[in-house]
Formats: C-alpha cells, structure tokens, sequence
C-alpha cells in the first residue's frame, strides 16, 4: 500500500462513485477501478460494498478511510518541514483549538503574527480537547489550544487566558429571575444538568460539587454547545460550560451567570509535545504568543 493509492482510494472514498473519482483524478475509470481491486486484494479485505451507481463503505474501507487521511496529513507535514527548514520560516502551521475562547484568541494570534511571517500559511482544525490532543500527539498538528487540564507529562504549555465557568439558566427557570449576574453554585444542587462530555471537564464539574461536599445531578452529557444551548432553551435543565462558550446566545430564553462562592476559572492554555522537533514556524508562534500573552 503506497501513498498513491491511498490517495486514489480517499478520492473515492469521498465521492464514492468511480466516474467522479476518475474524472477528479484526471484518469479514466478502468486503471482507478483496477486500483481499488489491487488494494483490496493486497489488504485482504473488501473496503466498498458495490452496488449499480454508487459504492458504499465497508467496516475496512471506514477505518482505512480514517487511517489513511492521517497518513496523507503526516506525509503532508513531513514535505513541509523539510521545504520549510531550506527555506527559512513559510509554510503551513497545524493548529488544533478548542471552541470558546479558542477562535478569538486563535485570529488575533494569526492577524498579529502574520505581520512578521507573512509567508507562513495556516491549517486550524476545530473540536473537542481530547480530539485536540490526539491529534497533537499523532503528529498531526503542532500546536494544540486548550482548556485546563491537560497532559502535563507530554505536552508543554504557556498560559494564554481563562475565564468563568457560568451557568447557562432557561429564561423561565426560578434561578433566572434572581438579581444580578452571578449564582452560587450550591443553588445548582439538585438541578437537572448539562455538563460537557470531555472527560476532564466532566472531572472538573463534579470537583467543583466536591467542594461544597454535594454531587452534581448530571441529566445529560455533550459534547458541542450548541445542543447545550438548544438543551437550556427548551427548559431541560441548566448547562454548566466556560463562559465564551455561550457569551453569543443569552437572551430572554437563556439568562448567564458566573458561577461563585468560590469563584470557577476556565484556563486557556497553548500546548506542544515536548517529544517531537518543532517546525520553526510553530517555534516563532509560540514566542510570538508568549511575547503577546505577558
């Protein structure tokens, strides 16, 4: 299996049609058509369920799918390192970020640094924490910004920002008439629950509920704020989430308040794997981010 039959079968994989493949790989359909067979029989599997006009992937073909795309992605990464270490600072920078404060952070970071390094291009890939650090640690990006906490063991950090963590309240929800912008967390005992499902913040919610020695009443699990929102809106119950996180949706429906006694810090962090060479692109942004962040 070599890099381009990988990328003639992610080709087909993604329009999961020969002709249209064939005709975006600019090769006629019987030499691609060979190619896909050639794969399965070197495999020793069958990665497309064929059927009169349309293929459908297997078990196989979705996790060769999935492989190979990373494969693509490393491959892609290893070229550009090397161009970049003839060349001097250019080149595409991998970045993986959290949402909430992650893409506010991540454009002014890029505006500023691309003043100093315009000839450096830009690959961010958005989602969860823990998707963000594997994608870190299979090489796949260089950088990683997250929310705390994180591998300390692996990765190295500089801080970059926090804010609270708030309760997301449904407009006609008692809590929500309560004056002022702030609710203790002990009046959230006993309420229904929308919390994140990043493990990590899963821990920190219930470490937040330890510290008033209660447990949390957890009615739903999630992993993007949008359903938390639709969740709260519709009267469900109240989303626990960092701030940023929902700083776009109050309204009349959805009142926010900061959680206290104690206060509840979300904190931003900019990681690394400290085991891998970094890319002299990623090495300027981390100073740069670091110059800005002080």
């Amino acid at each position: 299996m070599d890099i381009r039959s990988i990328r003639y079968f992610l080709e087909v994989a993604q329009e999961l049609n020969i002709t249209r493949a064939a005709e975006n790989l600019h090769m006629a359909q019987p030499p691609l058509s060979r190619q896909m067979q050639m794969l399965e029989e070197e495999l020793g599997v069958e990665l497309f369920i064929r059927e009169k006009r349309r293929l459908h992937l297997t078990e196989e073909g979705l996790i060769l799918k999935n492989r190979g795309a990373e494969i693509l992605t490393l491959v892609e990464k290893t070229e550009d390192e090397i161009r970049e270490y003839r060349h001097g600072v250019s080149g595409p920078l991998y970045i993986a970020s959290v949402e909430g404060q992650g893409p506010y952070l991540m454009s002014h970071w890029i505006s500023g640094f691309s003043q100093e390094y315009p000839d450096v291009k830009y690959s961010l890939w958005n989602g969860s924490g823990d998707d963000a650090t594997e994608r870190l640690l299979k090489g796949l990006c260089d950088l990683a910004l997250l929310i705390e906490p994180f591998d300390h063991e692996s990765l190295d950090s500089i801080a970059v920002g926090s804010e609270p963590w708030v309760a997301m309240i449904p407009g006609s929800h008692p809590l929500a008439q309560i004056e002022g912008d702030t609710i203790p967390l002990r009046d959230l005992v006993g309420v229904p629950l929308i919390i994140p499902a990043r493990k990590s913040r899963s821990m920190k919610i219930h470490d937040m509920f330890a510290s008033i020695h209660k447990t949390p009443t957890v009615l739903c699990e999630l992993s993007h704020y949008l359903n938390a929102y639709e969740l709260v809106k519709q009267g469900v119950g109240v989303a626990i989430f960092p701030r940023s996180t929902g700083a776009n949706f109050e309204s009349s429906d959805v009142i926010i308040k900061d959680l206290t006694d104690p206060g509840y810090i979300a904190n931003y962090v900019l990681v690394w794997d400290r085991r891998r060479r970094l890319p002299t692109a990623a090495g300027k942004f981390i100073e740069y981010v670091r110059k800005v962040s002080e």
